[in-house]
């Protein structure tokens, strides 16, 4: 998988253009989804002469949330591929979330056996995880992102000013994943990230915020970029994570994957406290400010069966076993770390009583 042509944009209309020309797709499209489509693409067409000149037929919106992230979805994407006229030589720009650049870069990769794509992220999750490092893909029978290739988009183009369309919950959501940056790289990042207000956000702070773990990411990814050793590292809080976020789905409470991935992280901060050493003054720090930030998610030991289901699904699992990332300090990451069943119905104690 090549190196990601990262753009930290400062006029996206010639970002755009110079994209596009690079490849000389024959034909453009646009996917969407349909509050970008209203909040977002406006500020795309007014910047790229390009985007402003395309027919409707070559504009293609979808559902939003992840609860569409779906193989339905996909379909939709490519039936209007396919009757738009699109072929190997197109292109597809992916305006949008993370659920949009993960399913958009997926129908990019296999329409056709793969067309060029460019994804242009809308939100703060977006731009800082999902549309960066080449992953993509659908939920399938219940599973987060249980269907994908890895397949690197030709560019990414971060244009924070899309981040002042975000309402808070979907600021904080994009957030928890620059806390998890923070953890693995080192201690001042994560002293700023932990007392970055949220509630009067200063996003000329912010963009150089974004830059900086948008960096983390792409060193980890660079080193491994089909997730065969460091790039675990990225799965920080996302064992435990990705449980919460399926039983929320399962049970019709759906939350934001970055709120997910925070009570993620408190619950394998404590167990890297308990088995690799972690600080537990810092953990709790930690976990104050997912507290404070992100609320509770309630759940029950009724639910712990469910959960450690769940976890066993994770793709990081080996012979059997839930495997998690870990800390034995900030930035000192310690890899494939197996959990007992009881040893995670501990942590899910803590997290139950603790946050």
């Amino acid at each position: 998988m090549e190196v990601q042509n990262i753009v930290i944009s400062r006029d996206l209309g010639a970002e755009v253009e110079e994209a596009v020309g690079r490849v000389s797709p024959d034909r453009l499209f646009v996917l969407t989804d349909h509050t970008t489509r209203s909040l977002c693409l406006p500020r795309l067409r007014e910047c790229s002469p390009l985007v402003a000149a395309l027919e409707p037929s070559r504009l293609i919106s979808i559902a939003p949330t992840d609860d569409n992230k779906t193989l339905d979805s996909l379909t939709s994407v490519w039936t209007a591929l396919g009757e738009g006229g699109a072929t190997r030589h197109s292109m597809l720009i992916n305006l949008g979330g993370g659920m949009l650049t993960d399913l958009g870069g997926f129908a990019a990769s296999t329409f056709k056996r793969g067309i060029a794509f460019i994804n242009i992220p809308t939100t703060l999750l977006a731009m800082v995880d999902a549309a960066v490092g080449g992953k993509t893909g659908i939920n399938f029978r219940g599973l987060k992102n249980e269907i994908g290739v890895f397949n690197s988009a030709d560019t990414v183009i971060l244009d924070t000013q899309f981040l002042r369309t975000l309402d808070r919950a979907n600021l904080c959501s994009g957030y928890a994943e620059m806390v998890k940056h923070g953890l693995i790289s080192d201690i001042q990042t994560l002293a700023q990230l932990l007392r970055f207000d949220l509630d009067n956000v200063d996003y000329e702070l912010l963009a150089d915020m974004v830059a900086k773990s948008v960096a983390v990411k792409e060193r980890v990814v660079a080193a491994d970029p089909h997730e065969k050793g460091l790039r675990k590292a990225l799965n920080l809080g996302h064992t435990a994570g990705h449980a919460l976020e399926s039983l929320a789905m399962e049970e019709g409470r759906t939350v934001l994957h970055g709120y997910a991935v925070a009570w993620g992280l408190v619950c394998e901060l404590w167990l890297s406290v308990v088995r690799c050493g972690f600080p537990t003054d810092l953990m709790r720090q930690v976990a104050q400010f997912v507290r404070e930030t992100y609320g509770q998610f309630v759940i029950t030991c009724k639910e712990y069966d469910r959960l450690y289901e769940y976890m066993t699904h994770d793709k990081k699992n080996t012979a059997g076993s839930v495997c998690f990332t870990l800390l034995g300090g900030v930035g000192d990451i310690r890899l494939d770390q197996h959990a007992s069943r009881d040893e995670i119905f501990e942590m899910l104690d803590f997290f139950r009583e603790g946050l």
